[in-house]
């Protein structure tokens, strides 16, 4: 395939895409929107399709390097587990996958590290497809749930994990505390999202603002965190022993927006398999895809990496005794 073929079927994608794109926007409304966006996802099956069963970025090396992009998907899995330090734990740990899709990081969370997984999504769809391709003997459950009240008791986990949830958090600070919540005193907390450059330190200028729109309109964001701002919401918890601590994957996951795209070309069966209205739908999201390689690309979005343990019950008593000495002080 020449490269000047390859160009201008994407060119043409693009073209045909963008007026798709912008009569047919999927602003947030509430969680509904939400799953329902999901449900009609997994339903037609578009997105399992050209992106696997893990609905989420790949991780391409450091310094990124030509890779499968499939197989980047459960390199981002692996790279997730030793940054959090989740390779240290003993066998059948406990964990909650909050924002766990189609449970593609779930079983190789089960299958691959022995964890307990428990799953959970926003999507009945979702939850439904991921019991179908979860083997008997693999050790994960799934449910439908709201990260933004979880059903779970407090301290119920060893370890809370989260890819690329955050953005559909209407308050992230509640979505902080609920993921700090369930877990035990002693547990891991690791998170992965998309975030936005701290508006704080350097505002958005004239066109970071209409591309965050549209980032935000086109797939039910309420909102994106910086990677600051986040830690600073697990922080102010009181449930963190210690400090928060981050890191920034935008170069190692970046190739993924691309990669995306490029699925669509070399992947025709899927033109037969969802006929004209999966076309339809899927050129729709190539302007969206194309923006988040800008924003990421340029600084205005970064991939925000987030490890903490959560405190003993001893430093959580020693936390709400000394917020209750400083509001008695002012």
């Amino acid at each position: 395939m020449s490269l000047f073929y390859v160009l201008g079927i994407f060119l043409i994608l693009v073209i045909l895409g963008i007026p798709i794109y912008l009569l047919t926007p999927r602003s947030y409304e509430s969680g509904d929107s939400v799953a329902n966006s999901y449900d009609e996802w997994t339903e037609d099956g578009i997105l399992e399709f050209y992106w696997g069963e893990h609905i989420h970025l790949g991780h391409y090396g450091s310094p990124p390097e030509s890779k499968d992009f499939i197989a980047a998907k459960y390199d981002f899995v692996h790279e997730m587990v030793r940054w959090g330090g989740l390779d240290k734990l003993p066998a059948k740990a406990t964990l909650l996958d909050v924002g766990c899709g189609i449970g593609g990081s779930s079983r190789i969370l089960a299958k691959d590290y022995d964890f307990d997984v428990t799953g959970v999504t926003i999507s009945p769809q979702q939850v439904k497809r991921a019991q179908e391709l979860t083997p008997a003997d693999v050790d994960a459950k799934f449910a439908v749930d709201d990260a933004m009240a979880l059903s779970f008791p407090d301290a119920s986990f060893d370890v809370v994990w989260s890819v690329e949830a955050g953005p559909h958090m209407p308050d992230k600070a509640v979505f902080a505390r609920e993921l700090l919540r369930v877990l035990k005193p002693g547990g891991l907390l690791v998170v992965a999202d998309w975030n936005q450059r701290d508006d704080r330190q350097i505002p958005l200028n004239f066109w970071e603002k209409p591309v965050m729109k549209q980032l935000l309109d086109q797939w039910s964001h309420p909102a994106f965190s910086s990677i600051e701002g986040f830690s600073e919401l697990l922080a102010e918890t009181g449930l963190v022993e210690g400090e928060v601590t981050t890191d920034d994957w935008t170069q190692e996951t970046l190739p993924s927006w691309i990669d995306s795209i490029w699925q669509g070309i070399i992947k025709p069966k899927g033109l037969v398999l969802f006929g004209f209205s999966g076309l339809i739908k899927s050129l729709r999201e190539v302007p969206t895809l194309l923006l988040m390689r800008l924003a990421f690309g340029a600084g205005l979005c970064r991939f925000g990496m987030f490890k903490a343990t959560r405190a003993s019950l001893n430093s959580q008593s020693q936390a709400v005794r000394r917020e209750t000495e400083i509001a008695v002080q002012s």
